[in-house]
């Protein structure tokens, strides 16, 4: 007799199949991540340095401006690259 969890992934299975990936496929996926994660780098260390310059200056308004497009930034740098991964997921399942 099967356990509750058993049935559950065979019905998830089903659901949406697992896809086993290439070594290319693999390479593309983490070429889009390890780009992502460049550009992510980049953004920080140039609004971190925005950042200290106007916390050094006394200008907390503006610091806390920088903070948020920031934290903007990243979030929308995470939400590009998951995209692109999985419209390139997409591509491998046709």
């Amino acid at each position: 007799m099967k356990s509750a969890y058993e049935l559950a992934m065979e019905r998830l299975e089903k659901k949406a199949p697992t896809v086993s990936l290439t070594d290319a496929q693999k390479a593309a996926i983490a070429e889009i991540d390890s780009t992502f994660k460049a550009r992510i780098a980049e953004k920080e260390l140039f609004l971190q340095g925005q950042i200290r310059e106007t916390q050094q200056s006394g200008n907390f308004g503006e610091t806390e401006k920088l903070e948020k497009q920031l934290s903007v930034e990243l979030r929308r740098l995470h939400e590009d690259c998951e995209e692109k991964k999985s419209k390139l997921r997409a591509s491998f399942a046709k």
